[in-house]
């Protein structure tokens, strides 16, 4: 069995986290199966697609696989990371995606959970953005999906405290949508995706795509970018970016200095 299990019914596609000894990190191997499933999908004609973990996990996705950064002197959230292309194929792919969450959500899981078109999520969820107990940077395209999954104050207090946001108050704040016991979490996610599946399907790919184009239009110059870009910089060119990646490999509370 792979890291990812896959199926397809009622033109609803269904992709399930599958790697526990990991705490389904996002490593590079289980991201190209997750896409393959996508691709897989989208070449069905697939209408909605669903994005959940094993039932009773309690960690949906740890996010990052840490051991796959790299150590120091290079971005490690470029174009070319794991992440990167999955919440792009997230934003791209042209039906709707419901991530249905049980358990914590922790660093990029979260960005690419907040990707996603619908969120379900249960009682017992949590949300944590955490690179900064890392003292890894976090890239320009990420920051704008959480500026489009909340407002500026939320997602300032999620990145500087890194601590979680539980499923009650996510609901209040507009980063998921609905809050569902865990009884009657499968059941009432995918009594949504038959919902949307019974529209028009050109309709829902249009619309999504509109709203896409929408939410990225953020205008910034091209010296705005250099500056976010020189900025990451200094945090993966520090002393304070290796100490992060060697605290977490060893298991221990990071000793950051700030420099």
């Amino acid at each position: 069995m792979g890291l990812v299990v896959s199926h397809l019914k009622d033109h609803i596609g269904t992709i399930t986290l599958n790697n526990p000894a990991k705490r389904n990190a996002l490593g590079e191997a289980l991201v190209k199966e997750l896409l393959a499933a996508l691709d897989h999908f989208e070449t069905r004609k697939a209408r909605v697609a669903i994005l959940r973990a094993e039932s009773g996990v309690k960690v949906w996705s740890a996010g990052h696989d840490v051991g796959e950064l790299p150590v120091g002197r290079r971005d490690p959230l470029g174009w070319d990371d794991p992440l990167r292309y999955l919440v792009r194929e997230i934003e791209n792919f042209p039906a709707p995606i419901i991530a249905m969450i049980e358990g914590g959500v922790w660093g990029g899981a979260c960005e690419t959970v907040f990707a996603c078109d619908l969120i379900v999520a249960s009682p017992d969820a949590t949300f944590a953005v955490t690179p900064a107990r890392l003292g890894v940077p976090y890239n320009v395209s990420g920051m704008l999906t959480f500026l489009n999954a909340a407002n500026l104050r939320i997602v300032k207090e999620m990145a500087f405290t890194a601590q979680p946001v539980g499923a009650e108050r996510a609901e209040r704040l507009g980063l998921v949508n609905h809050v569902v016991p865990n009884s009657e979490l499968e059941d009432f996610t995918y009594s949504l995706a038959h919902t949307i599946a019974e529209n028009a399907p050109l309709s829902i790919s249009v619309m999504k795509e509109q709203l896409r184009i929408l939410a990225g239009a953020h205008p910034m110059s091209p010296q705005g970018f250099e500056r976010v870009q020189g900025l990451r910089r200094v945090v993966y060119d520090s002393d304070d970016y290796q100490e992060g990646i060697r605290a977490f490999k060893e298991k221990r509370k990071p000793r950051f200095k700030g420099e």
